[in-house]
């Protein structure tokens, strides 16, 4: 039993971090010392999504499903829990290239403007 609480949630924690590696940026305007949590994060959501990395957070998780003696799932977590909602055709390579480009564009835009307002603060 503890085994599958602690597998869901690492489920939340795997889900909460793919929001933060998206919106975070949007934090770091308010709260500027969350760079240094949100910039290794974000570089991390990037790598995984381009370069098609395992995520140990999808490792952990199956075996605490294993452990709890529940079957785990191969692929990732993206894989398992989100993209059967949104693309039910299934993930492909140029899928998950565009997914890792929203990522990138979206926190590059959110730290332009970070750049912006830091500079406009020093005038």
């Amino acid at each position: 039993m503890l085994y599958r609480i602690a597998a869901d949630g690492l489920v939340l924690f795997h889900l909460l971090f793919i929001v933060f590696v998206l919106f975070g940026g949007l934090l770091v305007l308010k709260w500027h010392t969350l760079i240094w949590w949100h910039l290794p994060a974000a570089v991390w959501g990037v790598l995984v999504e381009v370069f098609h990395l395992p995520c140990p957070l999808t490792d952990w998780e199956n075996l605490m499903r294993h452990g709890a003696g529940q079957t785990g799932y191969g692929g990732g977590f993206i894989e398992h829990y989100l993209l059967p909602v949104i693309y039910p055709a299934g993930l492909t390579p140029a899928i998950q290239l565009g997914l890792g480009s929203v990522v990138l564009v979206i926190n590059v835009l959110i730290y332009f403007r970070l750049v912006r307002v830091w500079k406009l603060r020093r005038v």
